[in-house]
């Protein structure tokens, strides 16, 4: 069991700039492979970004590709999201989640995560 805390939400304009934190407890965080989503009102939760265990891999949704990074710092048991040209599209409730290294598994997809942040507001006006 690992418990996930994100952080760094906001209201911010169009082309501003935010940085998502997703804090997680105990020492086993740097086995896990973690991810970010999004869930806009009346949608789905979609994929946005996800980082392998040892930081060697990412993957990114076309939606945000060039102008979201995710990156991991294993010593302090934080992966961040930092989000530049942001657009009204990117306006949604942020999830950090975890899992661990599986071949059965799928990155991109909620139902393979099992375990999940409560979420932040990420609002961005026209």
């Amino acid at each position: 069991q690992v418990q996930l805390v994100e952080s760094g939400g906001g209201l911010v304009q169009a082309g501003g700039s935010l940085r998502l934190s997703c804090a997680a407890s105990g020492r086993t965080f740097s086995s896990y492979n973690m991810g970010w989503f999004r869930q806009a009102p009346g949608k789905e939760r979609e994929f946005v970004s996800a980082i392998s265990w040892n930081g060697r891999y990412t993957y990114y949704a076309d939606s945000v590709k060039g102008r979201f990074t995710i990156s991991r710092d294993n010593a302090k048991n934080t992966v961040y999201l930092q989000m530049n040209s942001l657009k009204p599209e990117d306006t949604a409730v942020y999830y950090c989640a975890a899992r661990l290294p599986s071949s059965s598994g799928n990155y991109r997809y909620p139902p393979d995560y099992p375990y999940w942040g409560q979420g932040t507001q990420v609002t961005v006006s026209s």
